[in-house]
């Protein structure tokens, strides 16, 4: 069966969606789904904050481009996976050679379903989830997901699938899916406000990627996933930074986890270790590696200096980011 492109909106967020093993479907998806779809999710990635509690809503929007084939309506399913603990309670790790966290993911269940007029080329729906609402029914390993939010561990999250069924009885899987992970509050989606590039120790002005959409994962209280990005560069370029707690001080280090951190196929620098590959970037104008949080607006601005050591010579990159609020 042919599959349908998706069209994707500028204001998406970028999802790295973690692949673990499952526990059998309580509730599959409709025989026969394809993959595409005629829709696209604005948010694939949302931060609940733990804590925050069981009754606020995250929301989110979909946008219908109907045609020939018009969406009638949208079925969106909903899973929760966790981090495994072992049974002395603290988290599993894999014995795969990189310490990896392990995972367990829930029944899947059908959360909602929204349903279309179809009388326009371009329609826009909402969507809603309070933890209430997605906790319900759902089950890992035979326990009910807990209802104190409070309990629940960074790493954790919720996944939303949306399947589209059309007026000809074609229905679609959507390649986008939504991810509401457990983080902590610097978790979230940014925007790049401010950046500097040097290849070579050359600066270059003609590189900027201000404006772009970062996604920043919590690992744990002080540790977060940059997903997808060095700088300008998209590709495998995901890769770890930490905050202190205390001071706000931002490093990126050149090891995570006992394994060298890479970018673009190549070793991560940073001012602290390897500061004689950084003249440039360390002594721009500016802060330097620090998180100056807005306790009014939320709009929390991460400054990372860090880049990566091309055997040509260092790509130095100074950023900042500025977490987007609803």
């Amino acid at each position: 069966m042919k599959n349908i492109k998706k069209i994707a909106l500028l204001f998406l967020f970028v999802s790295s969606t973690l692949f673990v093993s499952c526990q059998a479907d309580s509730d599959t998806l409709t025989g026969g789904a394809e993959l595409g779809g005629l829709l696209s999710v604005k948010k694939e990635a949302i931060t609940k904050v733990i804590g925050n509690g069981q009754d606020k809503n995250y929301d989110n929007q979909i946008t219908i481009f109907q045609g020939n084939e018009k969406v009638q309506k949208i079925d969106v399913y909903k899973t929760f996976t966790t981090v495994k603990l072992g049974v002395d309670g603290l988290i599993l790790k894999a014995k795969d050679g990189k310490d990896s966290i392990v995972y367990v993911t829930s029944n899947k269940l059908l959360f909602k379903t929204l349903t279309l007029p179809a009388l326009s080329q371009h329609e826009v729906t909402g969507i809603s989830a309070s933890y209430n609402e997605l906790i319900t029914g759902l089950t890992v390993e035979g326990k009910p997901v807990t209802v104190d939010d409070s309990k629940l561990k960074i790493g954790d999250y919720f996944t939303l699938i949306y399947v589209s069924t059309l007026n000809n009885g074609k229905v679609h899987e959507n390649y986008a899916k939504t991810k509401l992970s457990v983080g902590t509050r610097l978790a979230g989606t940014y925007t790049v406000i401010q950046t500097a590039y040097w290849r070579i120790g050359v600066p270059r002005p003609d590189v900027v990627w201000v404006g772009e959409t970062r996604i920043i994962e919590s690992v744990d209280a002080s540790t977060y996933r940059f997903l997808d990005y060095a700088g300008p560069f998209k590709g495998k370029n995901t890769h770890y930074f930490t905050v202190d707690p205390t001071t706000n001080m931002v490093r990126t280090p050149v090891t995570y986890n006992g394994l060298t951190q890479i970018l673009n196929t190549f070793p991560v620098i940073n001012c602290e270790e390897t500061p004689s590959s950084m003249t440039n970037a360390c002594s721009f104008a500016g802060l330097q590696n620090i998180v100056v949080k807005d306790d009014v607006n939320g709009k929390d601005k991460i400054y990372r200096t860090y880049g990566y050591l091309n055997p040509s010579g260092s790509r130095e990159i100074y950023e900042v980011l500025e977490k987007v609020v609803d």
